[in-house]
């Protein structure tokens, strides 16, 4: 294909993009496919000679579309949303156009800049102070690396990243149990460790609870240890958990430690004024993560770190070789040296035509509509005979389960994905086993929310 051809293409993609959205309604949310039934259906071995693109074409609507859970579907309630606005997506078509390596300030300048502007605009839309600066990575999970790695070399006096870990003491990490699982990896491959994610308990709120983490902090310097930092939950991925940030902050700052705030999820509800006593005091973390591609609307993938200290990450993560360096020019940024990957895509572009297009009183809008309806689901679903609201809304969050036991509501939930009208998934809470019902979809309506009572009584 040459570049007439792209054109064309292009412009097929496009109605196709265009009829895919208009009938997502109709579809099951999500596929219904026996494993390995799609891959079985390709080829053995890739061709030797060209294939027309009309092949290639008809292949894709034939197997792909029928074989995808569809994340961008106005009924999907399961896990947290992807979103991708259709201004998202256009901007995505632009940077892939482009397709520039945004690894330096060289190799891509409007890449840098407008990243560092749209780091601006979101502080600001989230009632952020000044202190901090940020960057874009790929996910949250990469966000947290950083940030762990950093807590990492600022404990060992940067000695890590040049010596290794083999002759550091035994290093500790803080978080509670209601924190996401990248935090558990993020202990994992930063060599902390796994056994030393000291996992501080919670209270009947769900929150960490202070003076355990101040007991926690104390007794494991009691023991020899090197205590690195705290993670801080702000929206828990289980059942939507947050803890005391201020509360925890200031026991981390008497105990000399950093901070790190993750809201990959719930930091996009903070651009509403009304919903930021959830994370007060966050002013004082030291690094905050959130993800725009959750709930904000910016397609996949767009994780947003805010550091109050960008320097010591850097110097953790940066890496200046003389073939990366911008001649007569030491001090601009580079975001790569903030970052594990050394390529980076044009993520920014994606964010400078989101908040644009659609101001930040459209985006409230949308997430004021989804607080309130998943609590308008909550109390329909209590009404069903049976059923047990397990976890309240946690802005637009919660769980519930059946009375008649935890084999109930699993074969309960199997038969609502099955069906195919909604998407619904679990976790387990205090040992329960429940099903989250978590509304956030871009697109989805009052209708679209309130069929999930309905399809559940049916259902049961």
């Amino acid at each position: 294909m040459d570049h007439d051809g792209l054109r064309d293409w292009s412009k097929r993609a496009a109605d196709w993009a265009h009829d895919y959205h208009a009938g997502l309604r109709d579809r099951p949310v999500r596929a219904s496919l026996t494993p390995g039934s799609l891959r079985d259906a390709l080829p053995a071995a890739a061709p030797e000679a060209p294939e027309p693109m009309e092949r290639i074409w008809a292949d894709f609507q034939a197997l792909v579309p029928g074989a995808m859970t569809h994340w961008q579907h106005p009924r999907f309630f399961a896990y947290f949303p992807a979103n991708a606005a259709p201004v998202s997506m256009l901007a995505e078509q632009l940077a892939n156009a482009m397709a520039a390596q945004a690894m330096l300030w060289q190799t891509a300048p409007a890449a840098t800049e407008i990243e560092q502007a749209m780091m601006v605009w979101l502080r600001q839309a989230l009632g952020l102070p000044g202190r901090f600066t940020g960057t874009i990575h790929d996910s949250a999970t990469s966000a947290t690396l950083s940030a762990v790695l950093t807590m990492r070399e600022r404990a060992l006096g940067w000695t890590g990243i040049a010596q290794g870990l083999s002759g550091a003491p035994r290093l500790r990490l803080y978080a509670s149990a209601e924190t996401h699982s990248s935090v558990d990896k993020a202990a994992r491959l930063a060599g902390i460790g796994q056994d030393n994610l000291v996992k501080v308990p919670t209270d009947a709120s769900l929150s960490m609870d202070p003076p355990a983490l101040a007991a926690a902090i104390a007794a494991d310097r009691a023991a020899g240890y090197l205590p690195i930092g705290v993670v801080i939950c702000a929206g828990g991925t289980s059942v939507g958990a947050f803890d005391r940030v201020g509360d925890v902050v200031a026991v981390a700052r008497a105990a000399g430690l950093p901070t790190h705030v993750d809201a990959a999820w719930a930091g996009s509800a903070m651009i509403c004024p009304e919903f930021r006593a959830l994370w007060a005091g966050v002013e004082g973390a030291d690094s905050v993560v959130f993800n725009p591609h959750k709930w904000l609307g910016a397609q996949f993938d767009c994780s947003v770190q805010f550091i109050a200290d960008p320097g010591a990450q850097i110097r953790t993560m940066g890496l200046r070789p003389t073939y990366l360096e911008t001649p007569g020019d030491e001090e601009i940024v580079n975001f790569n040296e903030w970052t594990v990957p050394l390529g980076r895509r044009f993520r920014a572009l994606k964010l400078w035509f989101l908040l644009r297009a659609h101001g930040l009183e459209d985006l409230r809008a949308r997430i004021r509509n989804h607080v309130h309806w998943s609590q308008q689901a909550r109390d329909a679903l209590a009404t069903l005979p049976g059923v047990e609201i397990v976890t309240e809304p946690s802005l637009s969050l919660f769980s519930f389960a059946l009375s008649a036991g935890d084999a109930a509501t699993e074969a309960l939930l199997a038969r609502i994905n099955d069906d195919g009208r909604i998407y619904l998934t679990q976790t387990r809470h205090k040992g329960r086993y429940v099903i989250r019902v978590q509304v956030g979809a871009f697109d989805c309506t009052a209708e679209d929310v309130a069929m999930i009572a309905p399809v559940v009584a049916e259902l049961l």
